[in-house]
């Protein structure tokens, strides 16, 4: 399988089947696996991959995060839980795939998702 977006809506689909638990945290440990395991076999990152990469800069951009963590535990910080959270990821991807060719523009304010009530920072989230 090569279709990295068919694998994100399969285990969406039955995230229990694909992850034990639908935890936010398994579930990136899960794509990073896939990701290694093709670039140890060789295979290049597709452009799929690759957007997959700019969603980091997404998220970091739309919660005004300058800080280095990755895209789940920025996503966990402002949810109620790790499934809440692993929810929150299929919502915020399929906002950040509708909005191919405006990426890393900041939202409107209309269209907040998550409503942070303080900035994440290496101070307030010790992870």
């Amino acid at each position: 399988m090569t279709d990295i977006y068919e694998l994100i809506q399969r285990i969406r689909s039955r995230p229990s089947m694909y992850l034990g638990k639908p935890y936010i945290t398994r579930f990136k440990a899960f794509l990073d696996g896939y990701i290694g395991a093709r670039n140890d076999l060789g295979f290049a990152l597709n452009e799929q991959e690759e957007t997959l990469n700019k969603f980091q800069e997404w998220i970091q951009s739309r919660f005004k995060i300058t800080s280095s963590h990755s895209w789940a535990e920025i996503i966990l910080f402002y949810s109620g839980d790790e499934r809440d959270a692993l929810d929150k990821f299929f919502e915020l991807f399929d906002k950040f795939l509708g909005s191919e060719g405006k990426l890393l523009s900041p939202p409107s304010s209309q269209n907040k998702l998550l409503e942070p009530s303080t900035q994440l920072s290496k101070e307030t989230v010790s992870l």
